[in-house]
């Protein structure tokens, strides 16, 4: 298929949206409901998914996985649209060999996930979850001395970002107009851009108090935060992913976290989602958890429908369209 030259389609375009809409997202769509019929379908709900799946045209896709065995059941699939942007969760291979184009959203997520990424930097550094439980349970009188030895401001540190995307280079901003010093906010990526606070990531992870990881999982990047990486972090340096959890060997780190290696860690993404009971992230006193959400927001979900709407406006006129990622067979 030549996605450049899509056949004009006339009649609706149906669309499998693969997320539990809300009022505010069904008044979005109200107007264009008359060349695009939009099918609801909650993430959990595997009967109605595959029961929708072989008449869609469009899959919107969120977060629970697209199998290449899911691929070929959408017999009339032409577009998978994954609303944001990392496409690790779909088996894009297959999808070039059924002739299926994926496309992504790059940045509509950026603003809503550098303000949640600064959020849990906070929350970590300023020990949020048991100042709160403390307070709650009349323990917070009086203050925790060790407070002044611990807790810190985002003003006074180095600032380490692991990849300088959308996401990463909105987080400097914000960081900066809190008081981080314009040179002390470092960043890496995948080679040596000639930016002036490039740092390779050993150099990065030795010098920063706060890491940040804004990569997209890939298998060079799968792990790459390991034991030997995590122990040559700075001594009470907090970790913060709201990238994907996959990136971070996690027993490694609950056990840098055990020890006070590392002070603590924020994170919205895990190696398995939704995260087991019994994943022992879960018991650790210093980490601020919260379920891969950082992007979801008003904000995000207009930009998310305006982008997935045009994108099926181009198939409806037979234009070329937007962010695809894959080359069709």
């Amino acid at each position: 298929m030549d996605h450049a030259a899509v056949a004009v389609n006339p009649s609706p375009i149906r669309v499998l949206a693969h997320f539990t809409p809300g009022d505010k997202v069904l008044d979005f769509l109200a107007p264009h409901q008359d060349w695009l019929d939009v099918r609801f379908c909650a993430e959990d709900d595997d009967a109605t998914f595959y029961r929708e799946l072989p008449t869609a045209e469009v899959l919107w896709h969120v977060l629970r996985p697209i199998s290449g065995e899911d691929l070929q059941r959408g017999l009339r699939l032409r577009l998978v649209h994954k609303l944001g942007a990392g496409v690790n969760t779909i088996d894009v291979d297959t999808a070039n060999r059924l002739g299926i184009l994926v496309a992504n959203m790059p940045g509509a997520n950026a603003p809503s996930v550098a303000e949640g990424t600064v959020l849990l930097m906070l929350a970590t550094l300023r020990r949020l979850l048991e100042l709160d439980q403390a307070t709650r349970a009349g323990r917070g009188w009086p203050s925790d001395a060790s407070l002044g030895e611990t807790v810190r401001d985002i003003g006074g540190c180095t600032v380490g970002l692991l990849g300088y995307g959308n996401v990463a280079q909105r987080v400097e901003k914000i960081v900066i107009a809190m008081g981080a010093e314009p040179s002390r906010v470092l960043h890496t990526s995948t080679g040596d851009t000639g930016h002036p606070r490039w740092r390779s990531l050993p150099d990065l992870l030795a010098a920063s108090d706060i890491v940040s990881l804004h990569l997209p999982l890939t298998d060079a990047t799968h792990g790459l935060l390991d034991r030997k990486a995590l122990a040559s972090m700075r001594p009470g340096a907090v970790i913060v992913n709201t990238a994907r959890g996959a990136i971070i060997d996690e027993p490694a780190l609950v056990e840098a976290l055990r020890t006070g290696a590392l002070a603590a860690a924020g994170l919205d993404v895990f190696a398995e989602e939704p995260v087991p009971a019994d994943n022992p992230l879960l018991a650790l006193p210093n980490v601020v958890l919260t379920p891969h959400v950082s992007w979801y927001t008003v904000d995000t979900m207009r930009r998310y429908l305006g982008m997935a709407v045009e994108n099926c406006r181009r198939i409806r006129d037979g234009e070329a369209l937007a962010h695809v990622v894959n080359a069709v067979k």
